[in-house]
C-alpha cells in the first residue's frame, strides 16, 4: 500500500483491531474477581501503612493509596496484568521470607542469599534479574525463528512474559534489600542506571505484549526485544564492569517522594518511544519487502547500523572488545533482516495495523513523558528552588518532548502517515537514547547520578 493510500484512509482503532483479527481487547464490565483484586491490594496497602507507616510521609501514603486504585483499574483494563502483579508479589514474598529464615517479614539476612538455594539461584534480586536478561534474549531469538514456526513464536511470547516476571519480582526484592542493608539506605529501585535499565526493559516489554495481545500477533516480537536486548547488554556490562548491581544509599537531591512518580512517568515515555521505533522499522520492512534493489533500504540500513553502534559509543570511550563484538553482530542482524526482508514481510501485520501501534505508542509515551517533564519541573523547585534551570538533561528531555510533539502534530494536523511517519519514528530513537544516556556519558550537571 501507497504512502498516499495511507494518508487518505487513516483508520481508526475498531477497524485496525478489526483488520488484525482481535476480539480479545474488548473489556467488559468489573466481575468479581476485579473486586478481590482490588481487596488482594487494598489489604497489602493496609498492612504497609500499619507496619511501616510511621517510615512514610503524607505524601508516600497518599501514593500508596493511590497506586491500590491504579493498579487495580490496570488489572481491569488488561487482566493478564493481575496474574503477572499477582505472581509476582507472591514471589517477592517468598523471597523476603527467606531472607528472614521464617521468623517473618519485618527481618532479614542479606548473608542468606549466598546460602538459601533459591535466593542463590532464582529469587535474590541479582539472580531474578540475571534470570531476566537470559529470557529476554531467548525471547528474541524465538520469535525471529517464529517468522518460520509458530510454534518458536509462541515460546517467545512465553519467555518474554517469564521475563517480565523476573525482572518484576527482583526489582521488588531489590527494594527490600535496600532496607535490610540499613533504614537510609532502603529506596524505591528507580534511582541509577542499572535500575532504570531495568525498568525500561519491563516497561517495553510489557507495552509490547499489551500491543501483541491487542492486535494478535506476533510478528513484531523480534523487532522489539531487538532493543530490549540491546539495554540487556548493556545491562550486564555495566554490572559486571562496574559493580553496578550493587545497592547504594541516595544521594540528598533523590531523597523525594518525587523520584516515585517521576521516574516511572518517564520511562514510560522512553519504552514506549522505543517500542515505536521498532514498529517504525517494521514498517519500512513490510512496505520495502518485495523491493529487490537494496537502494531504497539504505537509509534503514544505515539507521539501523548507527543504533547497533550507539552502546558501545556511550558504553565506553574506548573500542572494547564487547562493544566491537556487539556491533558487528548488531549490523549482521540488521543485514540479515534487509537480506530476509521477504519472508518476514510476509508474517508482519498490514501498514495499516503497524501505523496505528506506531501512533498509539507514541501518543500514550508522549502523554506520559509530558506528565513527567511537568513532576520535574516540581520536583526541581522543591529540591533546588527553581522550575528550570537548562541542566543538561533537562534540555534533552525538552529536545524529546519537541521532537515526538511535532511528530503528533504533523500527524493530526497534516496528516503524516507512511514512510516519512516511520523514519522519523526510527530516528527518534537516537534522540531518546541521548536523552536517556548519552547525557550521563557526554554531560554533566545535576542530574549526573548515573555517570558511566
Amino acid at each position: 500500500m501507497s504512502e498516499s493510500t495511507l494518508q487518505s484512509h487513516a483508520p481508526m482503532w475498531p477497524e485496525a483491531a478489526r483488520d488484525s483479527g482481535d476480539r480479545r481487547g474488548q473489556r467488559g464490565k468489573p466481575d468479581w474477581t476485579d473486586a478481590v483484586f482490588l481487596l488482594l491490594l487494598a489489604a497489602g496497602a493496609a498492612y504497609a501503612l500499619a507496619n511501616y507507616g510511621a517510615s512514610m510521609d503524607y505524601y508516600e501514603k497518599m501514593i500508596l493509596s493511590g497506586a491500590v486504585v491504579v493498579l487495580a483499574w490496570l488489572g481491569w483494563l488488561w487482566r493478564p496484568l493481575r496474574v503477572l502483579m499477582v505472581a509476582s508479589g507472591l514471589s517477592a514474598l517468598f523471597a523476603i521470607w527467606l531472607y528472614s529464615g521464617g521468623a517473618g517479614l519485618s527481618q532479614g539476612d542479606l548473608s542468606r542469599a549466598d546460602s538459601v538455594f533459591f535466593l542463590k539461584y532464582l529469587l535474590s534480586s541479582q539472580s531474578a534479574i540475571l534470570w531476566m536478561c537470559s529470557l529476554f534474549v531467548l525471547a528474541m531469538v524465538c520469535y525471529w525463528v517464529g517468522i518460520f514456526s509458530s510454534t518458536a513464536a509462541w515460546l517467545g511470547s512465553v519467555l518474554t512474559w517469564s521475563a517480565v516476571y523476573a525482572g518484576m519480582t527482583g526489582m521488588l526484592v531489590r527494594w527490600r534489600e535496600g532496607h535490610l542493608l540499613g533504614p537510609d539506605i532502603g529506596h524505591i529501585p528507580v534511582s541509577n542506571l542499572y535500575e532504570v535499565f531495568v525498568l525500561f526493559s519491563l516497561i517495553t516489554a510489557l507495552f509490547y505484549l499489551y500491543y501483541e495481545r491487542r492486535y494478535a500477533t506476533r510478528a513484531l516480537g523480534g523487532f522489539v526485544l531487538m532493543v530490549i536486548s540491546s539495554a540487556v547488554v548493556f545491562l550486564l556490562w555495566y554490572s559486571f564492569t562496574r559493580d553496578a548491581f550493587q545497592i547504594q544509599p541516595l544521594v540528598p537531591a533523590l531523597k523525594s517522594w518525587w523520584m516515585k512518580l517521576h521516574v516511572p512517568a518517564n520511562f514510560i515515555g522512553y519504552g514506549t518511544f522505543s517500542l515505536s521505533a521498532m514498529v517504525g522499522f517494521a514498517y519500512l520492512i513490510k512496505e520495502h519487502g518485495q523491493t529487490r534493489s537494496f537502494g531504497k533500504l539504505i537509509p534503514v540500513f544505515v539507521l539501523g547500523a548507527v543504533l547497533c553502534a550507539e552502546p558501545m559509543i556511550f558504553g565506553s570511550r574506548e573500542l572494547s572488545p564487547v562493544w566491537m563484538l556487539y556491533f558487528g553482530l548488531g549490523a549482521i542482524i540488521v543485514g540479515g533482516i534487509l537480506a530476509l526482508r521477504g519472508p518476514i514481510a510476509a508474517r508482519l501485520p498490514s501498514l495499516e495495523v503497524l501505523d496505528d501501534i506506531m501512533y498509539r505508542a507514541i501518543a500514550v509515551g508522549f502523554a506520559f513523558f509530558t506528565v513527567a517533564t511537568i513532576l520535574g519541573a516540581l520536583w526541581a523547585a522543591d529540591a533546588w528552588g527553581t522550575y528550570w534551570q537548562w541542566d543538561p538533561k533537562e534540555t534533552w528531555a525538552l529536545i524529546v518532548w519537541l521532537n515526538y510533539a511535532a511528530w503528533l502534530h504533523m500527524r493530526l494536523m497534516k496528516g503524516l502517515r507512511g514512510t516519512m511517519a516511520a523514519y522519523w519514528a526510527l530516528g527518534g530513537l537516537l534522540v531518546t537514547s541521548f536523552a536517556f544516556l548519552g547525557v550521563n556519558m557526554f554531560l554533566s550537571g545535576l542530574h549526573s547520578y548515573g555517570e558511566l
